[in-house]
């Protein structure tokens, strides 16, 4: 469904669904949030297991409720469960991230990536149950066939991806933003028109039962060094 909107006149309607809340209450929930976000991490092993479609589905409609520019939603989700498709991806991304740690990737940034352990192996892409594969459309296209321009996609597609997370991580999921560069491989594996670019293919499923984590992925900033008042 495009949602060109040009010409059309503002039309207000009541604001509903909002609710607010005492501050303790407000403030007990701020917390309780930040101790729940705080326990998701990057997960690479993952177990097998299906995930039920309808968990995948309600997180991709919470996605979709993101803020955008101009209420574009510029952002197109490809779930993919097959298996020769994984394979396809696993291979393609493989191969750029060979290049990437043999060729291309300076020595500061494979310092910062070494105490995460990372290579070029990618096992995870065929192992966890689900891949997203996001991707922001640079424009969109009428019912006439004409484009037309879309506005802070980065931003839309990055807030978007952001509610994604948040949502696999409250049902119970764990996830892991892969970012192969380039991507362009996955419009193929995917299907999507040149008018897209993959950004980020978001791996996600349970984590294997003796499955381990980076501890320096679990260092983070200190509110100080994250923010300020002014």
């Amino acid at each position: 469904m495009s949602t060109f909107s040009e010409g059309k006149t503002a039309v207000l309607e009541p604001l509903a669904g909002y609710r607010r809340y005492p501050a303790t209450e407000m403030c007990e929930k701020a917390r309780a949030f930040y101790v729940d976000i705080a326990r998701r991490r990057t997960v690479r092993d993952f177990d097998t297991a299906e995930v039920p479609r309808e968990v995948i589905e309600h997180c991709l409609l919470a996605a979709g409720t993101a803020p955008s520019g101009a209420n574009q939603q510029p952002w197109f989700f490809t779930v993919i469960t097959d298996r020769s498709r994984k394979r396809q991806i696993r291979e393609a991304a493989e191969a750029e991230e060979r290049e990437f740690y043999a060729e291309r990737a300076p020595q500061e940034w494979l310092d910062a990536l070494a105490p995460l352990g990372t290579d070029a192996s990618k096992p995870f892409l065929e192992e966890a149950p689900v891949l997203i594969a996001i991707f922001a459309q640079k424009y969109g296209v009428r019912a006439d066939g004409k484009r037309f321009s879309h506005y802070y996609v980065p931003e839309s597609v990055g807030i978007a991806a952001g509610f994604l997370i948040s949502a696999l991580h409250y049902a119970g999921l764990a996830t892991l933003t892969h970012t192969p560069s380039p991507m362009g491989f996955l419009n193929k594996v995917c299907d999507r028109p040149p008018s897209e670019k993959a950004v980020v293919l978001l791996v996600t499923g349970y984590p294997k039962a003796d499955c381990q984590v980076p501890a320096y992925g679990g260092v983070k900033k200190q509110l100080v060094e994250i923010s300020s008042w002014l």
